[in-house]
């Protein structure tokens, strides 16, 4: 993987480093740059100071990265431990307030009993919802079906080659009989 980033300036530092112990060889020889005057050491001890700095956070970063993965692998387990221990302190210690606190735990709370006010008030409030939303129960539902009135339903034929002759309407069948059908008597085969 190519190195990007701050890892190339530490390889460009750690190079600088190699380059300068090597053409350099007396540690006291002042070198003028960059409007002053610094010992050779002194150049060598902070370029390998860039060195450290990136290899500590890098070391940094693969042990945080480890212990999120070791998290990831043993928290799952550990939190199934916890609710069981929670639980079973609960069922040992019941609802006393004092001994739950010491295990950071608060007791159960009692039910609140709405007031008759709180519960006419949910009923209006309710009533004001349906009303304003338009929704009904099942039973509501119910009464609102029924057959369709003032609608004429026009029966799509297929074209016939004598299509002047106008074709006969159906005739109802009487009731309590059957009706024959169109095709010489036979009913039509389902299935």
């Amino acid at each position: 993987m190519a190195k990007t980033g701050k890892a190339v300036v530490a390889t460009r530092a750690e190079d600088l480093g190699t380059g300068t112990s090597k053409h350099f060889t007396n540690p006291a020889q002042l070198l003028a740059f960059d409007g002053g005057s610094i010992a050779v050491s002194d150049v060598t001890t902070k370029l390998q100071r860039v060195v450290t700095l990136r290899g500590n956070t890098e070391s940094a970063q693969n042990a945080a990265h480890e212990a999120v993965l070791t998290e990831e692998n043993e928290l799952p387990a550990l939190l199934v431990f916890m609710t069981s221990y929670t639980a079973f302190v609960k069922t040992t210690f019941g609802n006393t307030p004092t001994v739950l606190a010491d295990f950071g735990l608060a007791p159960k709370k009692a039910p609140v009993t709405p007031t008759v006010e709180a519960k006419a008030a949910a009923v209006a409030k309710r009533e004001a919802t349906r009303t304003a939303r338009r929704t009904t129960g099942p039973k509501a539902k119910l009464s609102t079906k029924g057959n369709v009135t003032g609608v004429e339903i026009t029966p799509v034929t297929a074209p016939s080659a004598a299509a002047s002759a106008p074709e006969p309407s159906p005739q109802p069948a009487a009731s309590g009989g059957s009706a024959t059908p169109a095709n010489g008597g036979t009913p039509p085969a389902h299935g």
